[in-house]
């Protein structure tokens, strides 16, 4: 007897819409206990498909770094900005989240008629158009590409930042709140990079 097997390969859409200029946008860094908050913007030609591209939070690390070479040979346009630990606590990080994208769309090489933003917060960004979609980074490549990229660059920029910083861990965690950035955290206190806004400093124990 002959058993036939069919595989299912679940493809992104390439962007949200057709007609116009179309820019993806993600941020990565948003829960973080440390560091910048970094967003990309994104616009990728017609048709475009990598098989591993998904939700940066959905691919594995190695796969991440590959699909950065791809992407970035492959975009029409692309750009990466980031806010700082300076302007995440005096904005507060939905603000702050929202700016970096802003500053990554303000830097693209090409004029954008249309935005496609992953989540359900946005300002609108002068007079472009813009929609946003809750989870878009696992349904729109556009969106899924600026995912990578955001954060593939905060991965960077934290492992870089970790050589000054090495009790931390951050060439691991990437700032994250993990029991090991927290136990350094109870051991070594805060530090420049730490998000003081965040309030994530251990309670003491009031002394009588």
């Amino acid at each position: 007897m002959n058993r036939y097997y069919y595989t299912f390969v679940y493809m992104l859409q390439s962007q949200y819409q057709d007609n116009l200029i179309e820019a993806g946008c993600d941020e990565a860094g948003r829960g973080c206990y440390a560091g910048p908050v970094f967003a990309a913007a994104v616009i990728l030609p017609k048709g475009f498909h990598h098989p591993k591209l998904n939700d940066s939070k959905q691919v594995k690390e190695n796969d991440r770094n590959e699909l950065r070479i791809f992407i970035e040979k492959e975009a029409i346009a692309y750009a990466v900005a980031s806010c700082d630990v300076t302007e995440i606590d005096e904005l507060n990080i939905l603000n702050a989240s929202i700016k970096a994208m802003h500053k990554a769309i303000e830097q693209l090489n090409l004029t954008v008629e249309f935005l496609s933003i992953d989540g359900n917060r946005f300002k609108p960004f002068k007079n472009i158009q813009h929609t946003c979609i809750i989870k878009g980074d696992g349904l729109y490549a556009n969106i899924a590409a600026a995912s990578i990229l955001a954060k593939t660059h905060r991965d960077e920029y934290m492992r870089a930042l970790h050589k000054q910083h090495p009790e931390y861990a951050w060439h691991k965690n990437k700032g994250y709140g993990t029991a090991e950035h927290r136990k350094a955290i109870d051991e070594y206190g805060l530090c420049a990079h730490h998000r003081k806004s965040f309030n994530i400093l251990p309670r003491q124990l009031s002394i009588f």
